[in-house]
């Protein structure tokens, strides 16, 4: 059987946010899960993602957290795959792309997340340039 997205994603409870929420309730919503990023939903559509690094673009920027919206500094319509995906060729895009999670979409249903973290944990080795799978996987 091969090995896909759906053995390495965390799944059932994602962190979600609305585009509307603050910056500071982000980071707060962040911190409390302690995780690095929460996919952006609006009316049941995942239509952005919010991360750490998105946070200290708005730090940087000034932003008062209590003002600023996620809308403002979320990656809009983010790159998403399918749980059946290949696990090598996850990694190989988030190399490639310079960005560390993807959500994980079932049709339209959100059905998990995968970080590199995830990716690298389970022995997957990321280059600078390609993404390969260790001795390990088929």
């Amino acid at each position: 059987m091969a090995v896909t997205l759906r053995d390495f994603m965390s799944s059932g409870d994602v962190l979600t946010i609305e585009p509307s929420a603050t910056l500071g309730e982000a980071a707060r919503a962040l911190r409390k899960r302690d995780v690095g990023a929460a996919v952006v939903v609006e009316g049941g559509a995942v239509v952005g993602i919010f991360t750490e690094r998105d946070l200290l673009r708005a730090i940087a920027d000034s932003r008062h957290p209590d003002v600023g919206q996620v809308q403002s500094y979320m990656t809009a319509n983010p790159v998403t795959l399918p749980p059946d995906h290949s696990p090598s060729e996850a990694a190989q895009i988030m190399s490639e792309r310079r960005f560390r999670h993807i959500p994980v979409m079932e049709g339209d249903e959100l059905v998990g997340i995968v970080s590199i973290r995830d990716l690298m944990s389970a022995g997957l080795r990321i280059g600078s340039a390609d993404a390969h799978m260790g001795t390990d996987f088929p």
